[in-house]
């Protein structure tokens, strides 16, 4: 049969990326209490195409994701995107899964057990000789008003927030990590069970901790500058304000090989 996507374009505009988005697919990562954990990303998959090339062959993103059986480790997250672009030919790759990822945890003084889930996302990229890997993680956090502890007579206003930390490593920092430095940055933790005794242990925890958005971000700073596995990270702390009809964020990016 005609093969229409090998077709030659006389327009001659090259595509930075083209190829498949939104695809769910169930994929097995790395976890180190339980040695895998099994969930469902949303996947995209894309090449770069060249100005006189009609179109790529979307069918084969599939197939080559079909090829791994779901196995998404950092090591085949490489052979993954080298394959894209072996196979369709481009110059560059870029491949993403974005997932929900589970972690037991425990309440701070029933410690009751609970799983809490954060949005993990991998993207990784292939451009002639480089390869690039980013793992970012969303913490959802509380935080409590510095300025608003000061001035009430009682109480503070206090709000949900999140810390998202991205990461490139030279070696492997795992996703508990990351929630960790995100949650020791805030005012307190966020669970998903607690019992009254934990709901006041937090409530006055976060109370003697309060934290700006620009506090959150500096204290992660400090801990990733410390890791010496990371070479480049960013953190933006995004608070969903309670008394005001807006979010207010702050963001730092750093590259620790420059």
């Amino acid at each position: 049969m005609k093969d229409v996507q090998n077709e030659q374009d006389s327009r001659n505009i090259s595509i930075d990326r083209v190829g498949v988005s939104g695809v769910s697919y169930p994929i097995v990562v790395l976890d180190p209490e339980f040695s895998e954990q099994h969930t469902v990303a949303r996947v995209r998959m894309s090449v770069s195409l060249a100005g006189d090339t009609r179109g790529t062959h979307m069918s084969r993103f599939i197939g080559l994701l079909n090829d791994f059986q779901g196995k998404v480790t950092l090591e085949n997250l490489e052979d993954m995107v080298d394959i894209i672009q072996e196979s369709l030919g481009g110059e560059k790759a870029q491949l993403s899964f974005e997932f929900p990822y589970f972690i037991k945890r425990k309440a701070p003084v029933s410690r009751i057990e609970s799983y809490s889930g954060y949005d993990v996302v991998f993207w990784s990229s292939r451009e002639k000789d480089r390869f690039d890997f980013i793992l970012q993680v969303r913490v959802p956090v509380q935080t409590l008003c510095p300025c608003s502890r000061e001035i009430a007579e009682t109480g503070a206003h206090n709000q949900r927030a999140y810390v998202d930390i991205s990461v490139r490593m030279k070696n492997l920092v795992w996703i508990e990590e990351i929630v960790d430095i995100g949650e020791r940055a805030a005012s307190a933790p966020v669970f998903s069970l607690l019992k009254r005794e934990d709901e006041k242990y937090i409530t006055e925890f976060a109370y003697s901790n309060p934290r700006f958005v620009e506090d959150v971000a500096r204290e992660a700073v400090l801990e990733l500058e410390k890791d010496d596995r990371i070479t480049w990270f960013r953190v933006q702390v995004t608070s969903q304000e309670s008394i005001h009809n807006h979010d207010a964020f702050a963001e730092i990016e750093r590259d620790k090989r420059i």
